[in-house]
């Protein structure tokens, strides 16, 4: 049940990159799989530190998974930004 809260938060978050201008690599897909797959990564690890279960969720869990989507749009903007110089 975790999985699919860190999920759910990566994409609700991913909503808010329509006020970013559209330099992602991929373009609005591959900020979509920035943010779901970084969610993911923190949100596991996190829950897994902490010795939670996966099916264990409560208002934690997902704030496990914002800063994992944060960094996994950076990276992923990064990417396209300097894919874009070149």
């Amino acid at each position: 049940m975790a999985a699919l809260v860190w999920f759910t938060i990566g994409v609700a978050l991913w909503h808010f990159t329509v006020f970013v201008p559209d330099r992602f690599w991929g373009g609005i897909v591959g900020a979509f799989l920035g943010a779901a797959a970084g969610a993911m990564v923190t949100g596991a690890i996190a829950q897994l530190a902490l010795g939670e279960s996966i099916g264990q969720t409560d208002l934690a869990t997902a704030l496990y998974a914002v800063p994992g989507t944060l960094l996994g749009l950076a990276l992923v903007y990064a990417v396209g930004v300097r894919q874009e110089r070149v």
